[in-house]
C-alpha cells in the first residue's frame, strides 16, 4: 500500500540543490582552490551558483535549455555543475579532446543553447561556430574579442553584474540534469544523460561505499581532493558533487601537467585522486616528485585495468594505489576494490596483485556476469560471462539514439560489453574487453593479463597486447611495449618473453599465451580520456579489419 502523504509535508524530491544543505548547515570552512590560485569558501561558493543562475535568466535562457561548458577543470565549471541543472537546465560538458567535427555533432545533436567557452579553445571552434544549429548564446570564460553575434560578455562580468540571491525551486527529481558523450572508437559520439535522482544517489552511495571502506582507500570530510580525470568526463567519476556534499577542500588543476599535480599535491596537501593509468604512470615517473612523500595519498584508478608492475612502483612509493570499474553509462560507479584488514596487512608483492582485483559491488549496485542470452552465470570463479549491470543510477539510454538504447539495455541488464568472472565472495575478475581478447587455436588469451604480468618487467613502462593474424592458430598475441629510456639498450624480445615464460612455468598464464612478436614503439594510441586505444593499435599495426 502507498503511503499517506500529508497535504503540507514536504516530499523532499532528490534535487542536486539538496546536495549544498549539509555544507551550509555545517559551515564548512574549507577551500575551492582553482586556477592561478584563486580561493574562496563554501559561502562564497554557494553565491556565486547563485549569480550564475541569474546569469542564465537576465540573458533569457530557455528554462529547460541545454547549457554546455568547454573549459580546462576549475572552479567556474563546479559552479556550472550545480547552478545549471539547479535551475531545471541541462548541463553538457564538452569532451575537449574530441575533433572540431565530433564537437560541432555533439552541440548540435544534444541542442545546446549556451555555450560557456574558455578562449584556449576558440581555434577548434572557429571552424564550426557557423554550423551550430542551435547555439544563441555564447559566453567567455575570460574576455576576448569576437564579431560573432551571439558573444554576450565574459563569464565574470556577467556574474559581477548579477544578483548572489536565487531562490531555486523543486521540480520532478527525474529531470534531465546532464548529459555528456562518450568517445568510443567507432562510430559518432552517444550521448549519456543523467536525473537530477540519479546523481544524488550515486554521490550517497559514493560516499557511504568510500566512508565505510574497512582497511584503505577510505575517503572522509578531512581529505583534500583533487581530480585529475577530466570534468568533461562522467561528472569526474562523481566526487565532484560528493565532496561538495561532504564541504571539503576541492583543488582543481586548470589545464594540467605532471609538474603542476606533484606541486599541487606538496602546496595544497592534496591527499585523495582519480584517473587512468597512464597519468598515473606519468606522475610516478616526473622528476619532480623525486622527493615528495606520498605515503598515504589514495589514488583510485579506473577506465583500464592497472597493471600489476604500476600497482607496485605506486605502493613502493607510499600510495594507497586500489581500483574501481564503471563506465560512463553506469555513472560510472558500480565495482571498487577496497582491501579487507587481512588484506592490507600482506606484503607489497600479494597487494600489488589484490590492488589491481575489479573488486566487490558498490552499495546499491548489482553486478552480474550473463552467457550469450542473458542467463546469469554462477559466481563459482570459473565460468566466464559478460559483466552487466543494474544500480538505480544507471543511464536509462541513449540521447535521441533508440535503437542503440535497446542494444545497452537488452535482456533487462546494461551491457558492459567486458569479460569477467565472479568469485564467491562476490567480487569480479575482470578478464578482457569481448572485442579485445584474442582468440588463438580456439583458446581464449587475456589481453589483460599478459599486460598485467608484462608490467612487471622493471624496463617496462607501458604495453598493450593485440591479436593478430595467425595461418595456423586463427590469431597471436603481439605485444607493443614501450620501454623506461634507462633500459632500451638491454631489453630485447627475448628477456620480454623469458619473463612471461617464467610465468607461464608458475600457472599465471598458459604456455600458448607467450608471445612471438614483441615490438618496441616510442608510444601507445590513446582514447580522449587516457585508455588504450586498442582499435587505433590493430588499425596501425595489423592493418584494416
Amino acid at each position: 500500500m502507498i503511503i499517506d502523504v500529508t497535504p503540507s509535508a514536504c516530499e523532499f524530491p532528490l534535487l542536486i540543490k539538496q546536495l549544498l544543505i549539509t555544507p551550509i548547515a555545517r559551515a564548512s570552512t574549507r577551500e575551492i582552490v582553482s586556477v592561478d590560485g584563486l580561493r574562496y569558501g563554501y559561502p562564497e561558493l554557494v553565491r556565486r551558483i547563485a549569480r550564475l543562475a541569474n546569469v542564465l535568466d537576465d540573458l533569457g535562457v530557455s528554462p529547460e535549455a541545454t547549457v554546455a561548458i568547454l573549459d580546462w577543470d576549475g572552479h567556474r565549471y563546479l559552479e556550472g555543475y550545480f547552478a545549471i541543472p539547479m535551475t531545471a537546465r541541462v548541463m553538457q560538458t564538452v569532451n575537449i579532446r574530441l575533433s572540431a567535427e565530433q564537437i560541432l555533432y555533439t552541440l548540435n545533436h544534444a541542442q545546446a543553447e549556451v555555450l560557456i567557452v574558455h578562449p584556449d579553445f576558440l581555434p577548434l571552434l572557429a571552424p564550426i561556430l557557423d554550423g551550430l544549429e542551435t547555439v544563441r548564446t555564447i559566453i567567455g570564460i575570460d574576455d576576448f574579442h569576437t564579431p560573432d553575434p551571439r558573444y554576450a560578455g565574459s563569464y565574470e562580468t556577467l556574474m559581477a553584474a548579477a544578483s548572489d540571491h536565487y531562490d531555486f525551486p523543486d521540480f520532478e527529481e527525474r529531470t534531465r540534469a546532464t548529459i555528456f558523450y562518450t568517445s568510443g572508437t567507432t562510430g559518432l559520439p552517444k550521448g549519456v544523460y543523467y536525473s537530477h535522482r540519479q546523481i544524488v544517489l550515486h554521490t550517497m552511495a559514493l560516499l557511504a561505499t568510500y566512508g565505510t571502506a574497512p582497511a584503505q582507500g577510505r575517503v572522509s570530510e578531512d581529505d583534500v581532493y583533487m581530480p585529475i580525470t577530466p570534468m568533461f568526463h562522467a561528472h569526474a567519476w562523481g566526487w565532484p558533487y560528493a565532496a561538495t556534499l561532504l564541504g571539503m577542500k576541492q583543488v582543481y588543476l586548470g589545464r594540467y601537467t605532471p609538474q603542476k599535480v606533484i606541486e599541487t599535491i606538496r602546496q595544497e596537501k592534496a591527499s585523495f585522486s582519480h584517473c587512468v593509468t597512464t597519468l598515473l604512470q606519468m606522475v610516478l615517473n616526473e622528476p619532480s616528485a623525486a622527493g615528495l612523500d606520498l605515503r598515504g595519498f589514495k589514488f583510485l584508478i579506473g577506465g583500464s585495468a592497472l597493471p600489476v608492475g604500476l600497482a607496485r612502483q605506486a605502493l613502493e612509493r607510499g600510495i594507497d594505489v586500489f581500483t574501481g570499474y564503471g563506465m560512463s553509462e553506469t555513472g560510472p560507479m558500480q565495482v571498487i576494490n577496497h582491501l579487507s584488514r587481512e588484506e592490507a596487512a600482506t606484503d607489497l608483492d600479494t597487494q600489488a596483485v589484490l590492488r589491481t582485483r575489479g573488486g566487490r559491488p558498490a552499495i546499491l549496485c548489482d553486478v552480474r556476469i550473463v552467457d550469450d542470452e542473458v542467463n546469469v552465470l554462477p559466481r563459482d570463479g570459473k565460468r566466464v560471462g559478460e559483466i552487466v549491470f543494474r544500480s538505480p543510477w544507471n543511464t536509462q539510454g541513449y540521447f535521441g539514439n533508440p535503437d542503440t538504447s535497446e542494444a545497452l539495455w537488452r535482456g533487462g541488464w546494461m551491457h558492459s560489453g567486458d569479460l569477467g568472472v565472479m568469485h564467491p565472495d562476490g567480487s569480479l575478475q575482470l578478464t578482457d574487453r569481448i572485442k579485445d581478447v584474442i582468440k588463438s587455436g580456439g583458446e581464449w588469451i587475456s589481453s589483460l593479463d599478459l599486460e598485467s604480468l608484462t608490467s612487471r618487467h622493471p624496463a617496462v613502462a607501458e604495453v598493450a597486447f593485440i591479436g593478430v593474424p595467425d595461418a595456423t592458430w586463427g590469431e597471436r598475441p603481439m605485444a607493443l611495449i614501450v620501454l623506461r629510456d634507462d633500459d632500451r639498450a638491454s631489453c630485447t624480445g627475448d628477456t620480454i618473453r623469458e619473463h612471461l615464460q617464467a610465468f607461464a612455468e608458475q600457472g599465471a598464464i598458459p604456455r600458448y599465451a607467450v608471445p612471438e612478436r614483441v615490438l618496441f614503439v616510442d608510444a601507445l594510441e590513446k582514447t580522449s580520456v587516457g585508455k588504450l586505444d586498442k582499435k587505433a593499435l590493430r588499425a596501425r599495426y595489423v592493418g584494416p579489419a
